[in-house]
């Protein structure tokens, strides 16, 4: 029998989701299944490493999202008594199911999140307005079809299918789910009447939290870290069971015994889904120039004004070093990224906000000292252009500027007004729990005082080749590092900190 993964959550469900995804897929190819499906908490945050992953290992990537939707509208303000959300997930079927699922993310945050939710919220409308090349399944217990069964609502669950049916057509499924908890066989049974009623076909899921049935502990310990509390606490929230893994096409059978028809289904979803991302390809905004002119041509004569503007007289070498710049920078074709950043950041100067000197790599750029986008001469202080850009690296230019933080936003909204908000966007970085904190954290949870983490993380190795060492690095004498590493230091309190 064989079997897909159409639920399944990774460390991007940030402290809720305990599988890395390298790990995901491992275990996918391990078990020989030909797809595995990323569904994380209303968010997209890890599908460019998922889907690039899934590439490497042979494993068909499905990038979904596991929504909260409104019972209402996603623009009320629910009071914390209240239904806030319900999950749904979906999965993208193609390109088209991709963006609309980006566009859904980011509406969910623009205009559903809500501090009385504290998530960011869908609504059948805008799912109707985007749901072309999407596939939906129904949700776990926390779907608006299970809490109307749970409450005994079965009516209200059968509108409820019937609603998602019309919305999506084939695309829709019904979700059967047994981790143990309380009740989940007669749900299942009532999820399967309604299936047979509306010929909507069924799919098992698991809802998985963590990759191997022994992460559960560690899984338990995340959920309370974020939510403060320690694992003794009977009243947090926890999950009921174990069971919320990457489950083998037996496990899952015998979980579901009766749904055999619901667990190969899996493949035929996986099957319905051909997502092509188009990854390194340049985008940028329409940066306009006068009539006449091309990128490249404007772009020659702003740095030929540039460079008299900064040298007055031009000796041969900054000629030469000007010349060289922008013929690679040209066939590149990046003229005009070098326009739009020296258009905002003489904006900035010209209404007196004030711009940091330039740092990184760009420094060593003649094109843009002579554009003002930076202020280091490179010539003089031997700069090399080539770390910042060479053809053969074709990446984007990096070019890191540094506004007044008071007056950083004014820069902002000049971008978002010239070249429009939707060609505009904030990065996100993300910290990650590294080992020390690791150890505070877990010290936390097991209710010891904050003394005993504080000082197993003091004790903990320096850094080891500019990383963190390994835990087992601090257990095992087997593992040589060079003499100047500083690694084997990591060995030095191995016997305290078994302690």
């Amino acid at each position: 029998m064989s079997f897909v993964h159409l639920h399944s959550h990774s460390e991007y469900s940030m402290l809720d989701g305990a599988s890395r995804i390298p790990d995901m897929f491992a275990r996918a190819k391990e078990l020989d299944m030909p797809a595995v499906a990323l569904t994380d908490h209303g968010v997209m945050y890890g599908a460019i490493p998922f889907y690039l992953e899934g590439k490497a290992t042979g494993v068909k990537p499905l990038v979904g999202m596991e929504a909260y939707v409104a019972p209402a509208s996603r623009f009320d303000r629910p009071i914390d008594n209240q239904d806030r959300y319900f999950h749904l997930t979906l999965i993208a079927q193609n390109r088209a199911g991709y963006h609309n699922l980006m566009k859904l993310s980011s509406l969910g945050f623009l205009e559903g999140y809500a501090p009385g939710a504290r998530r960011p919220r869908l609504d059948k409308e805008i799912l109707s307005t985007y749901s072309d090349g999407l596939i939906v399944l129904s949700g776990c217990l926390s779907s608006e079809l299970m809490r109307h069964l749970v409450n005994g609502r079965s009516e209200q669950a059968i509108q409820a299918a019937s609603e998602y049916r019309e919305m999506f057509g084939d695309r829709y499924f019904l979700e059967v789910q047994n981790q143990g908890v309380e009740n989940q066989t007669s749900l299942n049974l009532q999820i399967r009447e309604i299936g047979d009623r509306l010929s909507i076909p069924l799919v098992a899921t698991n809802d998985s939290h963590y990759t191997h049935k022994d992460d559960a502990q560690a899984h338990d310990a995340l959920l309370c870290i974020q939510t403060g509390k320690e694992l003794v606490d009977t009243k947090r929230m926890k999950f009921d069971t174990d069971e919320f893994y990457l489950k083998t096409a037996e496990e899952m059978l015998a979980a579901l015994p009766d749904f055999a028809d619901a667990i190969e289904n899996t493949v035929g979803v996986a099957e319905m889904c051909d997502l092509d991302i188009e990854l390194y390809k340049m985008l940028l905004p329409n940066f306009q120039v006068p009539a006449g002119e091309t990128l490249e041509s404007f772009l020659r004569k702003q740095t030929d004004e540039g460079i008299r503007g900064r040298y007055g007289g031009v000796s041969a070498e900054v000629e030469e070093r000007f010349r060289y710049e922008l013929k690679v920078i040209d066939d590149m074709g990046f003229a005009g990224y070098f326009l739009i950043v020296a258009d905002f950041v003489q904006w900035a100067k010209r209404n007196k906000i004030r711009v940091g000197p330039g740092r990184g790599s760009a420094g060593g750029s003649i094109v843009a000292y002579a554009l003002g986008i930076t202020d280091l001469d490179p010539i003089r202080w031997r700069l090399p252009f080539e770390r910042f850009l060479n053809p053969g690296r074709k990446s984007m230019p990096d070019i890191d500027i540094d506004f007044d933080k008071r007056r950083r936003g004014e820069v902002i909204r000049y971008v978002s007004e010239k070249y429009g908000q939707d060609h505009v966007a904030q990065i996100i970085t993300f910290s990650t729990i590294k080992a020390k904190a690791a150890m505070r954290d877990a010290a936390r949870v097991l209710g010891h005082p904050y003394a005993v983490g504080d000082k197993l993380a003091k004790m903990y190795p320096p850094l080891v080749l500019g990383k963190d060492a390994p835990f087992e690095a601090c257990f095992n004498k087997s593992v040589e590092w060079p003499d100047d590493s500083g690694g084997n230091e990591a060995f030095t309190n191995a016997a305290e900190l078994r302690k």
